[in-house]
């Protein structure tokens, strides 16, 4: 997808433009932007992920993700996914976000999404439901999880390995051995190249692996043991502490009810 992909697509009478793009599992565009539109993801089936630089969203059908125009940015999915996305022209959309933002979507919201779609519609009809779209988008509290990326060949065959297998047990002494540095030497680097410690880097590695296996649905306790953690109760700490509450809220943007996939 290039980066002035949507720049001949008919605008009409509103602001939006609503496009569909089925993804297979595994499946990302090209790093791109929209310059001349700010753009709204959001899965209609499925689970997205979108990253930024080093910064990652997951997106479940109970949220989306609002990317201003021209932020260059990476969308696919895990498994078979439908990305719905609203392009909001730049000159005519009251919404000023600078920054991307994630967006609750309930009921309401994804069925206007699904019928601004449509291309059957009166231009007083299409208007009506647009200015409905606006006054449903408000900010989720929540904090992406980033995982830096290395620029020194060591780390980066360190945190390659790591974003390989989130399980991989082994310390930052072992680690330090297999590219042939020290513990103290490794643990530097780390620092200096992310601005984490490995402890916690490999911990923003892990839960950014496990927020997928979470929106599909998959149990804690098998999320858990398939990104490193000896038991669900460990993954959840490590959660709350690294995120600041729990996998439920997180991804449903609630303020109480928990319950990703059963276990929590």
């Amino acid at each position: 997808m290039s980066e002035d992909v949507f720049g001949t697509v008919p605008v009409g009478v509103g602001a939006i433009v609503v496009g569909h793009f089925p993804l297979v599992s595994g499946e990302w565009f090209v790093p791109h932007r929209h310059p001349h539109h700010h753009q709204l993801a959001w899965a209609r089936r499925g689970v997205l992920g979108v990253a930024v630089d080093d910064t990652s969203w997951v997106l479940p059908r109970t949220r989306a993700l609002w990317l201003p125009a021209g932020v260059l940015h990476r969308t696919g999915a895990t498994r078979d996914a439908v990305m719905c996305s609203l392009y909001f022209v730049r000159e005519r959309c009251a919404l000023d976000w600078t920054e991307p933002t994630a967006v609750g979507v309930d009921g309401l919201l994804a069925q206007l999404m699904v019928y601004l779609s449509r291309d059957d519609l009166s231009d007083d009809a299409r208007l009506r439901g647009e200015a409905v779209v606006l006054d449903l988008l408000h900010p989720l509290p929540v904090t992406p999880v980033d995982v830096p990326v290395p620029t020194d060949d060591r780390v980066r065959a360190v945190a390659g390995a790591l974003l390989e297998d989130p399980a991989d047990p082994r310390g930052l002494e072992a680690h330090a051995r297999a590219v042939g540095v020290s513990r103290r030497t490794l643990s530097r680097l780390f620092v200096r190249d992310t601005g984490m410690a490995f402890d916690r880097w490999r911990t923003h590695a892990r839960l950014r692996a496990a927020l997928p296996l979470l929106a599909e649905g998959q149990p804690v306790s098998r999320v858990a043991h398939a990104v490193g953690y000896a038991t669900p109760s460990a993954f959840l700490a490590a959660f709350r502490r690294t995120v600041g509450t729990s996998p439920g809220r997180y991804l449903n943007g609630t303020s109480s009810g928990d319950g990703v996939g059963g276990g929590e």
